[in-house]
């Protein structure tokens, strides 16, 4: 193996041991199951060091990964041998994410994530947790802003009536 292959792999283990945790806490928040998540970090994992080179190119390492999981996420969702099962979540399964004050609330919120749509699911996630701006996103998912703001307010109203709640933030009766 030459040197720049040394450094090359050096550089993209480094990568991966620093963001693999938040890569999997992007793909639980997509398709809310650890061992998918795993799996789909993986094929994230394998696709990056694939196109590592690419990767050194982009503006944000972090937003070309981002982008190859959310496209292998929504990829998975296309493929016709997937089968979609209504899953709860093992017990102690959450205790990888640090747990929020109100672990009721954070349960309620992820199972009514899971009942979004996989592109509704995609831009509420990268635009609420991952904080991306419209623009970020739309290049992200390749769609139009227009595409991206339309599918967060659907979504949003989607978790606003499962979870009971009014725009203004209120429990509806």
């Amino acid at each position: 193996m030459s040197t720049g292959e040394q450094s090359r792999d050096a550089e993209f283990a480094e990568y991966v041991a620093s963001r693999g945790g938040w890569l999997r806490k992007v793909a639980y928040l997509l398709c809310s199951d650890w061992h998918r998540a795993d799996d789909l970090v993986q094929e994230t994992i394998t696709k990056l060091y694939t196109n590592w080179h690419r990767a050194g190119q982009a503006t944000s390492r972090d937003a070309y990964a981002r982008v190859v999981l959310v496209n292998t996420f929504l990829a998975e969702q296309r493929s016709p041998w997937w089968r979609r099962r209504a899953e709860e979540p093992a017990s102690g399964e959450f205790g990888a994410i640090e747990a929020p004050p109100d672990v009721a609330a954070a349960v309620d919120l992820r199972r009514a994530l899971t009942g979004l749509p996989p592109r509704q699911r995609a831009t509420v996630v990268l635009r609420y947790y991952c904080d991306l701006t419209v623009e970020q996103t739309a290049e992200a998912l390749r769609c139009s802003s227009g595409n991206v703001k339309s599918q967060t307010s659907r979504g949003l109203d989607a978790l606003r009536r499962s979870l009971g709640v009014n725009r203004l933030g209120g429990v509806e009766a």
